[in-house]
């Protein structure tokens, strides 16, 4: 493995997103174009951890009894064609930077949001239309580019009073599991150049562990709205960065 620190990057990465539901994709991203490594395989690395590090949050909050399935299954369904849709979609190395630093400026903005503290009462209704359209989308562009979406959604979702902090944080993290795995199919379908397959099983081990202690450990202890701020200024960065360099 050519970059050794990248482990060490991963893993505090994780940890960090975990503790707010996400997976962390649009960091592993930003992360990744800094060095030398084939865009494809930084999608496909970055969906890979995505995967890793949700899977364990998902199965924390189906036990808590967070997670309503049927609530977000029109999310979901719209999500997953379209992510496929998206990983398959040929485009240039400039294009896909561009995308992507267009996508971490807006997911930046998006998470300086508060989330909102909403009562039963103030829960809006489920709309089909409205979640089919906002699912469809999220999931092209995520499949696009190689994140989970999830950083998109949460703040979304949140903006609707679409449910409570819990609930969003809970259906985000399920929704990246389930559109990285639509994602990856798209990828390996249409990939056309070599991978570090070594790479990417050493920073997936990292992303684990990290990823387990956040959901674990993080979220019990960290302030959320700081964590998600901090994050939101270091993906928006990120992003601006990413821009200028491909303007």
């Amino acid at each position: 493995m050519p970059h050794i620190e990248l482990i060490f990057f991963f893993l505090v990465i994780a940890f960090i997103y975990a503790s707010v539901g996400f997976g962390g994709g649009s960091s592993y991203l930003a992360l990744l174009s800094l060095y030398a490594i084939p865009f494809q395989e930084m999608k496909l690395t970055a969906l890979i951890c995505n995967i890793v590090v949700v899977t364990g949050g998902t199965i924390i909050y189906l036990k808590r009894k967070e997670l309503q399935l049927k609530k977000i299954l029109p999310l979901v369904i719209a999500s997953v064609p379209m992510a496929y849709v998206g990983a398959r979609l040929r485009i240039s190395q400039n294009t896909f930077f561009m995308v992507l630093g267009l996508c971490l400026v807006v997911a930046g903005m998006l998470l300086w949001i508060k989330p909102l503290k909403i009562t039963e009462n103030e829960k809006k209704p489920n709309s089909y239309i409205r979640e089919v359209l906002l699912g469809s989308s999220i999931g092209f562009v995520s499949g696009m580019v190689g994140i989970g979406g999830g950083i998109f959604l949460a703040p979304l979702l949140s903006l609707i009073k679409w449910d409570s902090p819990k609930k969003i944080a809970a259906t985000a993290s399920f929704f990246i599991l389930i559109n990285s795995i639509a994602g990856i199919t798209g990828q390996l379908s249409s990939l056309n150049t070599e991978v570090n397959i070594t790479e990417i099983l050493l920073l997936a081990c990292a992303v684990l562990i990290g990823g387990q202690a956040g959901s674990r450990i993080g979220s019990g202890k960290f302030n959320q709205l700081t964590v998600r701020r901090v994050t939101a200024v270091l993906v928006f960065a990120a992003g601006a960065n990413i821009l200028i360099k491909h303007l």
